[in-house]
């Protein structure tokens, strides 16, 4: 098998087409100059921003508009590979028409996500995750340099990762939408735990607050817990299936979803009372409230439209009885 046979079958395939046309045709690729910005009434903003871990560089141009503080042009020059140029990329593009505020709370899990090409496939290998992480950085430089701060002041994040300034925030994100379960996956996708390893478990070189093996114990323990919740609430189960009380809580859910804001509209509520096996069928017991009780439509349209979203979400045998 051939060398372009073989990476036209793996490595490319793990690119979205949003990347690879930004790596050949970047669209914000170039620099403003101070005459530039002098015409458009803007400051000029140049910053530079460094991963050491990997060797790229970026460097980041704003035009921006003193008086509203927004991003009138925004530019990059990207010193690394492909992934780079076309985080960088997507990173400038994100940065037009936003105020330098604005701009600072853009992540780069923002950044991947705006390369892929539909939202449950990620844009590049686990192992590029981190070109974005520096886009994220050089962002907080020129928001730094713009407003005359240290860069540490728009930190407002805990930083997990010091090596690829990894937030928690960012780490929680990417276990949950990913479902990883292992330090090595959370390393593919972020470089978390790549280089001084420090921030994996307890007993490295510098102390943490939070280490990789806890947000992955957590996510473990919400996991279990969701399993929990939707065996106690019978959300896997048939309807007949359930016990009365899980029965309760699944018309009550489906009220919640589909009428009780209409009736809190009009004035009114309701609430169930029981619900009983009748032969074939299963009765359940309603109360209105408020302006529902008593009114006309309480015993026609509603109470058919309540019926009907029941039979329709729970079981087509559902009676509903208002008392």
């Amino acid at each position: 098998m051939g060398m372009d046979s073989l990476i036209g079958g793996t490595i490319w395939d793990e690119y979205s087409q949003k990347v690879t046309d930004l790596m050949n045709n970047p669209q914000n690729m170039g620099e403003i100059t101070q005459e530039q910005a002098d015409e458009m009434g803007a400051k000029l903003i140049v910053a530079d921003f460094g991963a050491e871990s990997c060797g790229d560089a970026v460097r980041l141009y704003w035009a921006v508009h003193p008086k509203s503080d927004v991003i009138m042009l925004s530019k990059f020059k990207s010193f690394g590979c492909g992934t780079a140029i076309a985080s960088s990329d997507t990173m400038a593009e994100l940065c037009k028409g936003k105020t330098v505020d604005e701009a600072v709370k853009i992540t780069n899990i923002d950044v991947e996500m705006a390369m892929r090409d539909n939202p449950e496939t990620p844009a590049v290998p686990p192992q590029k995750m981190h070109c974005s992480v520096m886009a994220y950085d050089v962002i907080k430089k020129a928001a730094a340099q713009y407003k005359g701060v240290d860069m540490e002041s728009f930190e407002k994040e805990i930083i997990v990762c010091e090596c690829a300034r990894v937030t928690l925030s960012t780490l929680k994100e990417v276990i949950r939408l990913n479902d990883l379960t292992s330090i090595e996956q959370i390393t593919d996708y972020t470089k978390a735990g790549a280089f001084c390893k420090s921030c994996i478990k307890p007993g490295g070189h510098e102390a943490k607050d939070i280490y990789l093996v806890d947000l992955l114990e957590e996510y473990e323990q919400e996991k279990m817990a969701k399993s929990a919740d939707a065996v106690a609430s019978g959300a896997n189960l048939p309807f007949l299936e359930m016990t009365v009380v899980q029965k309760l809580k699944a018309v009550d859910k489906v009220i919640d979803d589909n009428i009780r804001q209409m009736l809190i509209m009009d004035g009114g509520d309701m609430e169930i009372l029981d619900i009983k096996e009748n032969g074939e069928n299963i009765d359940i017991y309603i109360r209105y409230l408020g302006a529902c009780n008593g009114c006309a439509s309480s015993s026609t349209g509603t109470l058919f439209a309540i019926e009907n979203i029941l039979r329709e979400k729970l079981h087509p045998e559902i009676r509903v009885l208002p008392i």
